[in-house]
């Protein structure tokens, strides 16, 4: 039989994958009830490649792992009775067929460190795997290459270990001298053998080129060697890192209320796009209802930042194939839009504007005008960016067939967005799953069928489109009411109250001054972000802060496909291809 872990009185029926695992994996599982109701199973470490591979394989199967991370469970005190571990991984994998998700989860103790590579199930399961091995140092058996990822190779520690201090003060000064900026310096040069990479083959020597870590078509610090027979790439070496802050760290140190404007710098470009699957990963968790009205400000603010976003990434895209022009006409029309983004929220980029609950203001008055100036002036521009830039020959033949894959090859190297829509498959959550009122909204998915870089900017301008009829929507009908959930842990509650009632200035008081107690539990939120699909998966140990943050971002997935795509085409396709997928680099690092 099914052992169930419940967190709920109340009885749910069993999900279609528990069932199926049960009449191969009979007695060998636990199922844990979680509050963003995932099907959720812990495995033995002995079983876990055996329930992976039967899931990948199933008739419809869970083609994509979207992704693989870890929890120190060693301070952790509200666990409800789940299988005792130290330190548990665990796998989201994801089925388009289904259109649902199942959580693998391994216990591991702290004397036994270590897990057979999922790699050659999942092909992505490669940078996962380093990562987890670079910030909690388990061992993954069988894997290619298991090195450092996010933090250079000399690093010391484990960050995500709860024993590592969270906070500069605890940390001795830094300091750089001579000595150990060589030191550095010397540890950051590429050496081809530790790769496997041979420097020369049977007729030729080979180059090896570094592009970046500072360089304008790499989009921000990143670094690219490329194995190189004259122009044509041998094979690639992503190598990031370089924007990495500890950002899932500091949500260990953060309030759930002060930790909202970290999420911001994730994709910097994103803004509100990155605090809305954070704050409602916590809402769900706390159980709140947010009000219409606040639901449809998050997903007007949204997709405005959905156009600013997607206009930098098509000047930039048109950039890198070699026109200038259009750069400049886009940044213009990015201005307009931050101008109704400023005048809503107070900023621009950055504006950590959401909160759980809702948001931390109403719109202001005279915000009609300014959003109906836009959706009057933004289409007409998108005319002449389409006529004079997409339909142009050349930039047609540099990048159409160019940075080339299919639907089968997006869905194994976790894919998401318009990469994968570009591929020919129509997924896009917004539709599949809606959330904050999508559903209540009449909008198209622009869907692509050759897989190149052309067919995902085309998808990105088509995206803008959308975007503005989700938008003259919520102008059209934005509900009346609150802005913000009436609920202790949404703070802080309006002003007037607190001022008249004393529970209510007492509870603003603790919430603010020392932070709300979350309800011990765990729970992820998904959402269409400006790149594909951003997730937070939070963890609470009925405390004031998150007990684990995990931030799973598209960037991350996007270019460890990059070897597999680009090897074998020129170097120019190289950067066709990196212009072709959006990417942020802090939202790669996080």
């Amino acid at each position: 039989m099914v052992t169930v872990v419940e967190n709920k009185d109340k009885i749910k029926s069993v999900p279609a994958v528990i069932t199926e695992l049960e009449q191969k994996f009979a007695g060998k599982f636990v199922v844990q009830q979680t509050v963003d109701e995932i099907p959720t199973v812990w495995v033995s470490r002995n079983d876990v490649l055996d329930v992976l591979m039967y899931l990948r394989t199933l008739p419809k199967p869970y083609v994509t792992l979207f992704d693989l991370s870890a929890i120190d469970e060693r301070l952790r005190q509200h666990r409800q009775g789940l299988p005792d571990s130290d330190f548990t991984v665990f796998y989201h994998l994801m089925s388009l067929e289904r259109n649902s998700d199942v959580r693998i989860k391994v216990a591991l103790s702290e004397e036994s460190l270590s897990l057979p590579s999922a790699t050659k199930i999942w092909p992505n399961a490669n940078w996962y795997e380093r990562e987890v091995w670079d910030m909690f140092g388990i061992v993954f058996d069988g894997h290619p290459h298991l090195t450092r990822i996010l933090l250079p190779k000399y690093w010391e520690g484990h960050p995500l270990r709860k024993e590592y201090h969270a906070r500069a003060t605890e940390f001795t000064p830094y300091f750089l001298n001579t000595a150990k900026q060589q030191y550095e310096q010397e540890n950051l040069r590429f050496v081809p053998e530790e790769w496997g990479m041979k420097r020369s083959g049977r007729d030729e020597d080979f180059m090896f080129l570094n592009i970046g870590p500072n360089h304008p078509s790499a989009h921000g610090a990143f670094r690219l060697v490329l194995q190189l027979d004259g122009e044509e790439v041998v094979d690639c070496i992503p190598d990031i890192g370089y924007h990495h802050r500890g950002a899932e760290k500091m949500a260990e140190r953060q309030t759930w209320h002060s930790y909202i404007p970290y999420t911001d710098r994730i994709d910097y470009l994103g803004g509100v796009m990155n605090e809305l699957p954070y704050v409602m990963a916590v809402e769900k968790l706390a159980g709140i209802t947010v009000p219409d009205r606040a639901q449809t400000i998050r997903v007007m603010m949204s997709e405005f930042f959905r156009i600013t976003n997607n206009l930098l990434y098509v000047g930039t895209f048109i950039q890198d194939a070699g026109g200038m022009t259009p750069v400049f006409y886009m940044f213009t029309d990015r201005q307009k839009a931050y101008d109704v983004i400023e005048a809503v929220t107070g900023y621009r980029m950055h504006p950590a504007w959401f909160r759980i609950g809702g948001t931390a203001a109403d719109l202001p008055r005279g915000w009609q005008r300014l959003v109906r100036e836009f959706l009057d002036w933004m289409p007409k521009r998108l005319d002449e960016y389409v006529k004079a830039a997409l339909q142009n020959s050349v930039l047609k033949g540099r990048t159409q067939n160019v940075a080339q894959y299919d639907a089968k090859q997006a869905l194994a190297w976790g894919v998401t967005g318009a990469g994968l829509r570009a591929t020919g498959i129509d997924f896009d959550l917004r539709k599949a799953r809606p959330y904050m009122g999508y559903e209540n909204f009449d909008f198209e998915v622009p869907i692509g069928y050759n897989g190149d870089a052309y067919d995902r900017c085309v998808i990105k301008v088509e995206e803008i489109r959308q975007s503005l009829r989700i938008i003259r929507q919520c102008l059209d009908h934005m509900p009346q009411g609150p802005y913000k959930a009436d609920h202790p842990l949404a703070v802080p509650p309006p002003k007037d109250r607190t001022l008249n009632d004393i529970e209510t200035l007492i509870n603003h008081f603790l919430s603010v001054s020392w932070g709300p107690v979350m309800p011990a539990g765990e729970s992820a939120m998904m959402v269409e972000a400006t790149k594909g699909i951003n997730s937070y998966y939070v963890t609470s140990d009925r405390a004031t802060m998150s007990y684990r943050t995990r931030i799973r971002t598209p960037t991350f997935a996007h270019l460890q496909q990059m070897p597999s795509v680009i090897n074998g085409s020129l170097v120019s396709d190289a950067i066709m291809y990196l212009a072709s997928i959006d990417i942020v680099m802090a939202d790669c690092d996080r």
